[in-house]
């Protein structure tokens, strides 16, 4: 589903429904016949234009004969609303799937998301859709490249690899998801070419080497066998070592699959 709840009249008008559903009106316009309808702002805000919206969707371009401003989670107004999309991935769909995200961040991740899953075959519908939920969830909608913590706690962790003064902070989690430990980031640079042992912070800092360690890590994983069946409980657990966030994940994945139509 691409709400979670009802948004409208009466509502409950969570923030991210609300966003979700504002990016989607706009994404409609063109269906419109002149004079089309002005873009809504899409700050999550319920109020006068955004209410106005659904009824002029739901009279202009489903027809019906009267609207009672609120849509509720997979009624045939979402369903009308995401049938407007046009195929294919875009940013404005990687903007319904994770409605809190800052545009800029999705200009960033958008050219070197589709170049490093086309590398490491995330290609289906289904690979994809589980691949943006987990990093959705993994970066707080592209907030985060790097963990908060210094990595201090990482220090002398040999099970990372790291033998030597200082690998905690200089090899702490970097990512869409994380690449922690000396000898996580001696793989990665081995199989990538990317220096980023010499260079830890580049994976942080460079967009494209942020997104291919995600997806380096989901190859090697074989996470795109369990995408194939679906299995967002153990993707999860390969990614985080247990259950964390998993009601998260789930939500962002029934954005996922509304937008690429699997739902």
């Amino acid at each position: 589903m691409c709400l979670i709840s009802s948004v409208g009249l009466g509502g409950r008008n969570d923030l991210v429904d609300v966003s979700a559903f504002q990016i989607l009106f706009n994404l409609n316009i063109p269906r419109f016949p002149d004079p089309k309808p002005v873009q809504l702002d899409t700050d999550g805000r319920i109020g006068t234009k955004t209410i106005e919206a659904i009824k002029s969707f739901e009279t202009r371009i489903m027809r019906l004969a009267t609207s009672d401003a609120v849509i509720a989670p997979g009624d045939a107004t979402v369903k009308a609303l995401l049938a407007g999309l046009a195929p294919g991935p875009s940013k404005e769909k990687l903007s319904v799937v994770m409605p809190r995200a800052l545009p800029s961040k999705i200009e960033l991740y958008f050219e070197p998301l589709v170049t490093g899953m086309t590398k490491h075959h995330i290609t289906t519908d289904l690979r994809i859709a589980h691949f943006i939920a987990q990093i959705a969830h993994e970066t707080a909608s592209f907030l985060f490249a790097e963990e908060i913590a210094d990595g201090s706690a990482y220090e002398g962790r040999t099970d990372l690899g790291n033998t030597q003064p200082g690998d905690g902070k200089r090899y702490k989690g970097r990512g869409l998801i994380q690449l922690t430990g000396r000898a996580n980031y001696t793989a990665y640079s081995r199989d990538s070419g990317a220096d980023c042992v010499n260079n830890p912070g580049l994976v942080a800092s460079d967009p494209f080497v942020g997104v291919d360690v995600a997806c380096w890590f989901w190859d090697k994983r074989h996470l795109n066998d369990l995408a194939d069946r679906d299995d967002v409980k153990t993707i999860t657990k390969t990614i985080n070592g247990g259950f964390n966030g998993l009601d998260d994940r789930v939500h962002y994945l029934s954005r996922a699959k509304a937008v690429l139509g699997l739902a």
